[in-house]
Formats: C-alpha cells, sequence, structure tokens
C-alpha cells in the first residue's frame, strides 16, 4: 500500500510473512535506514509490515524489496498489483 505525503515523498506498506522477532525488526529497519531517500523504516511485528517513507526520486521500491531479500526475507509478489497500493 502506498500513499503519498508530500512531492516525491512516499510511505508505503510492505508485507513481509516472515517477520516473528524483534531480531527481523532489527535487521529489517537496519537494512532500509541507511538506504539514501529513505526518511523512515518501521516494523510492526505482530502484521508482519514494514512501513517506509521514502523520497521516490532517489529509490524506487524495487531497491526496498532488494534490501529486505539481503536480510533473507521473501516479499511476496503479488503486493506489486494495483489492488496492493494506495494513492
Amino acid at each position: 500500500m502506498t500513499s503519498q505525503a508530500a512531492a516525491g515523498m512516499v510511505t508505503e506498506t510492505i508485507l513481509v510473512p516472515e517477520i516473528h522477532c524483534d531480531h527481523c525488526k532489527t535487521s529489517i529497519e537496519g537494512a532500509l535506514g541507511p538506504i539514501q531517500g529513505v526518511e523512515r523504516a518501521a516494523v510492526d511485528i505482530a502484521a508482519r509490515t514494514v512501513t517506509v517513507a521514502y523520497d521516490e526520486a532517489s529509490v524506487d521500491r524495487a531497491r526496498l524489496v532488494e534490501a529486505i531479500a539481503e536480510q533473507g526475507y521473501e516479499v511476496p509478489a503479488e503486493q506489486d498489483s494495483p489492488d496492493m497500493r494506495m494513492a
């Protein structure tokens, strides 16, 4: 799901079903935080989601998913459908 707050800034919630503990939270937030253009990344363990606020002129969703995958977590591909996004 995506929403736009300001020009270029997007907040997106990404489902990551494998999230289940504080280590997952620390690992994913630690991977996303340093990426240029990411303003904030917050993992919700109970919902198994990552909410990321980022500047889409600096970074795209594919790079965020790649960073999550590099930590060993799979992001289901069906999230790319228009039904999973909010404008």
